[in-house]
C-alpha cells in the first residue's frame, strides 16, 4: 500500500519522498544532521586510492586518443591536415579539456554532491528540493530523467567504439586481419559482459596499473613526436582555435562535433565520485591524465605536421614498427577497462533509479562484501550487451560510430549545466549574476558542442537520443503511476486507533507465532493486515508492521538501522532506514529486533505482502498508453519477497485491485 512522506527535506534540498505499495520502499528525507553520523562510506585517500580511481574513472576519456584526432582529419566532414588546421584543432582540444573537464566538472560540478555521491540523478534531486509537485521542479525532473536516460545511450556506444578502435589497429600490421576485426570485437565484448556477474573485485586490482602504463605510454609517445616538431606547442594559444573557426567557418564548426570526442568521459567523473571521493579523482587528472592526454594529442599533431599522409591513424603511427603489436594489446586492454567503467556506471545509475523511486524493482546483486559500490544488475547488463553488439554489426567501424557519437553526451552536459545553475542559486547561495556568469560560460561551450553534433542525428546520432528519451519516459511514467496509485491508498488508510477498535469489535482469533506485514506507511496500517482480519478473522500473537525507509543519503550505519515501537495488543511498528546505495535484507534486519526485546525468527515468521492488480480506467490523470505502459512495468517488476530477501516459503500475498 502506498505510503506518505513523514520526513522533511534536508538541508541539501533533496525531495521529500516517493510513495510505494506494500512490499516496496518508502523514500524519505530526514534532516541532514539526523543522518550525518550514519554515513560510513568513507573514501580512501592517497596514492592507492588515486591509482584505483585512475583505473575506473578515466578509462573512457583516456582512450579517446585512439580515434578523436584521426576523425578530425579523416571524417567525411574533416579538414585538410595542413599546419594551420592542425594547430587550430589542437587548440580546440586543449581548451576543451581545460574548460569542460578541469574547470566545469572537477572544480564546480563535483561540489554538488549528496554526502559524497554524484551523478545527474543526484544533481536533479538537489535542484528539485522538496517541491516535486510544482511545475518548475517537474520540468527539472524531466530534464534530469532525460539526462539519465541519455547516459544509457552513451553506455551502449562507448564499448562498441572503444574496442573497435583498438582492434582496427591490426590493419596497420597487415590488412589480412581486416575480415576478423568485427568477430574479434564481438568475442571480446561477449567475454566482458559474461564475467560481469563475478564483479570487479577480482580484476579491479589490475585496472589501475594497466591504466598507469597506458597513460605513461601516451605521454612517452607524445613527447618523442613533440621533440621532432616543437612548433606544435604553439597550439596552447587560444588564438589558433579562434582563427581556425573563423577561417573554416561551417567546416570548422562541424569539426567541433569531432573535437567533442576528447571530453566524452566528463559525466563519468561526476557519476563515479561516490566510489572514490573528489580528491583521488582530481589528483589523478592533474598529475597524470591531463598531461598524458595533452602530450599525446600534441604528439599526434606534430606527426601530422611532419607527414600529413599519416592522418589515417596518427595514434598508432606514433609508435615504431616493432611496438605495434604491444601497443595494440595495451590499447585493447585499455578499451576493455573503458568499457567496464561505462558498464559499472550503468549499474550504479540503475540502482539509483530503483532506490530513488524512478524504476520498478530490479535484481541488484552485490558482488563484493567489502566494496559496496560493486554491484551487478543482470537485466541492464544483457540489455547493454545486445545493444552494443547491434551497434557493432550495424556501424561496422569506429569511424562510423564516431559519426553517431556525441549527441547523447552533449545533451546530458547541457542538462547538467541547467541543473547546476539551480543548485548554485538555491543551495550554494550564489547571486544571480554570479550563477549566470559561471554557468553561462559552461552553457556556451555545451551548446556549441551540442549544435555541432546536430548534424550527426541522421548519421546514427538518433539512436542514443531515442534510447535516452525512451528510458526517461519509462522513469517518468513509473513515478507518475505510483503517485496516482498513492492517492487511492491514502483514501483506504486507517489509523492505529481504528485498528484497535476493529480488534475489540470483531475479536479475531489470536494464533500462535509471529507475522510481519511489509508496508510503505511509516504510520498507517497495511491493507493486507486489515484484509487478513476481515476475511480470515485471525491475528498472530506477535505482529510486526515493517516499513523500510530509503533516505536520500548513500549509506546508513548499522547502529542507526532500526527502531521498534510497541503499539499494544502484541503489535510492533518496525522502522528500518537504508541509504539509497544499500540493499535491504529483511531476515538480517529482523535479527536486530532481538536487541529491542521482540523476536521475529525469519524461518518461523509469516510475511504478508500486498499484491496489486491494476485496472486501466478512463480518468484523465495520465495518457491511456502510458497507463498501459505503467501496468506492464508493474507486472514485470521483480518479486518483492525476492527483492527484500524474504524466504519464499514464509510469504503470503494478499491481492488488492486498483485503478489507474
Amino acid at each position: 500500500m502506498a505510503g506518505y512522506c513523514s520526513g522533511k527535506s534536508g538541508s541539501r534540498g533533496v525531495p521529500g519522498c516517493s510513495e510505494f505499495p506494500d512490499g516496496d520502499i518508502l523514500i524519505v528525507v530526514s534532516k541532514a544532521n539526523d543522518l550525518e553520523e550514519a554515513i560510513t562510506h568513507d573514501k580512501a585517500t592517497g596514492p592507492l586510492a588515486t591509482l584505483t580511481a585512475l583505473g575506473i574513472v578515466y578509462g573512457d576519456i583516456g582512450t579517446s586518443p585512439l580515434y578523436a584526432l584521426r576523425e578530425c582529419f579523416q571524417n567525411s566532414t574533416a579538414v585538410e591536415p595542413i599546419l594551420a588546421n592542425v594547430l587550430g584543432v589542437l587548440s580546440l582540444i586543449f581548451w576543451s579539456l581545460i574548460l569542460v573537464i578541469s574547470i566545469k566538472y572537477l572544480t564546480v560540478v563535483m561540489r554538488a554532491d549528496n554526502h559524497g555521491e554524484g551523478g545527474i540523478l543526484i544533481l536533479m534531486t538537489l535542484a528539485i528540493g522538496n517541491k516535486v509537485g510544482k511545475r518548475g521542479p517537474w520540468i527539472l525532473m524531466l530534464l534530469g530523467l532525460l539526462g539519465a536516460g541519455l547516459l544509457f545511450g552513451d553506455g551502449m556506444i562507448t564499448p562498441a567504439i572503444s574496442v573497435l578502435s583498438a582492434i582496427e589497429g591490426l590493419h596497420l600490421v597487415t590488412p589480412a586481419f581486416d575480415p576478423y576485426v568485427i568477430p574479434i570485437t564481438i568475442a571480446i565484448l561477449f567475454g566482458l559482459f559474461s564475467i560481469q556477474h563475478r564483479g570487479t573485485a577480482d580484476i579491479g586490482i589490475l585496472f589501475g596499473p594497466v591504466m598507469l602504463v597506458w597513460f605513461a605510454t601516451l605521454a612517452t609517445l607524445g613527447i618523442a613526436a613533440i621533440l621532432k616538431q616543437p612548433q606544435v606547442l604553439e597550439a596552447v594559444s587560444p588564438h589558433h582555435a579562434v582563427a581556425f573557426l573563423f577561417h573554416n567557418r561551417w567546416e570548422g564548426f562541424a569539426i567541433l562535433g569531432l573535437v567533442f570526442l576528447v571530453v566524452t568521459g566528463g559525466e563519468a567523473l561526476y557519476a563515479d565520485m561516490g566510489h572514490f571521493g573528489i580528491r583521488p579523482i582530481r589528483y589523478a587528472w592533474y598529475v597524470l591524465v591531463l598531461p598524458a592526454l595533452l602530450l599525446n594529442y600534441f604528439g599526434q599533431g606534430a606527426l601530422l605536421i611532419s607527414d600529413p599522409s599519416l592522418a589515417e591513424s596518427p595514434f598508432y603511427h606514433l609508435a615504431p614498427a616493432w611496438a605495434q603489436y604491444p601497443l595494440i594489446a595495451l590499447a585493447t586492454a585499455a578499451t576493455i577497462i573503458a568499457s567496464q567503467a561505462v558498464i559499472t556506471g550503468a549499474f550504479s545509475l540503475g540502482q539509483q533509479m530503483v532506490r530513488l523511486g524512478y524504476s520498478p524493482r530490479l535484481n541488484i546483486m552485490h558482488t563484493s562484501s567489502e566494496e559496496r559500490g560493486q554491484i551487478y544488475l543482470p537485466f541492464i547488463n544483457w540489455v547493454l550487451f545486445i545493444a552494443v553488439i547491434g551497434l557493432v554489426l550495424s556501424f561496422k567501424s569506429s569511424s562510423n560510430l564516431a559519426a553517431a557519437y556525441g549527441m547523447a553526451v552533449t545533451s546530458t552536459m547541457v542538462i547538467t549545466t541547467v541543473l547546476l545553475y539551480v543548485v548554485a542559486r538555491k543551495l550554494w547561495g550564489w547571486s544571480r549574476w554570479a550563477a549566470i556568469g559561471i554557468t553561462g560560460l559552461f552553457l556556451m561551450v555545451d551548446v556549441a558542442f551540442f549544435s555541432a553534433n546536430l548534424a550527426k542525428i541522421l548519421k546514427g546520432g538518433w539512436f542514443p537520443i531515442l534510447i535516452g528519451c525512451f528510458a526517461g519516459l519509462l522513469m517518468a511514467t513509473w513515478r507518475r503511476g505510483r503517485e496516482i496509485l498513492n492517492q487511492q491508498f491514502r483514501a483506504k488508510m486507517v489509523t492505529l486507533d481504528e485498528l484497535l477498535q476493529m480488534i475489540k469489535k470483531d475479536h479475531p482469533a489470536r494464533v500462535p507465532g509471529q507475522a510481519v506485514y511489509l508496508t510503505a506507511h511509516p504510520e498507517g496500517i497495511p491493507l493486507s493486515l486489515l484484509q487478513n482480519i476481515e476475511h480470515n478473522k485471525v491475528l498472530h500473537k506477535t505482529v510486526g508492521i515493517l516499513t523500510i525507509i530509503t533516505a536520500n543519503v548513500p549509506y546508513v550505519h548499522y547502529s542507526k538501522r532500526i527502531q521498534v515501537k510497541s503499539l499494544g495488543k502484541g503489535m510492533f511498528r518496525i522502522t528500518a532506514s537504508y541509504g539509497f546505495m544499500q540493499r535491504p535484507n529483511v531476515p538480517r534486519l529482523l535479527k536486530q529486533c532481538d536487541d529491542q526485546g521482540v523476536s521475529f525468527p525469519a524461518q518461523e515468521t509469516t510475511f504478508f505482502l500486498g499484491r496489486e492488480t491494476i485496472e486501466i480506467s478512463k480518468r484523465r490523470n495520465m495518457s491511456q498508453w502510458r497507463k498501459h505502459l505503467f501496468a506492464w512495468m508493474s507486472r514485470n517488476a521483480r518479486d518483492a519477497s525476492t527483492h527484500f530477501g524474504v524466504p519464499h516459503k514464509r510469504v503470503i500475498e494478499i491481492g488488492v485491485q486498483l485503478e489507474i
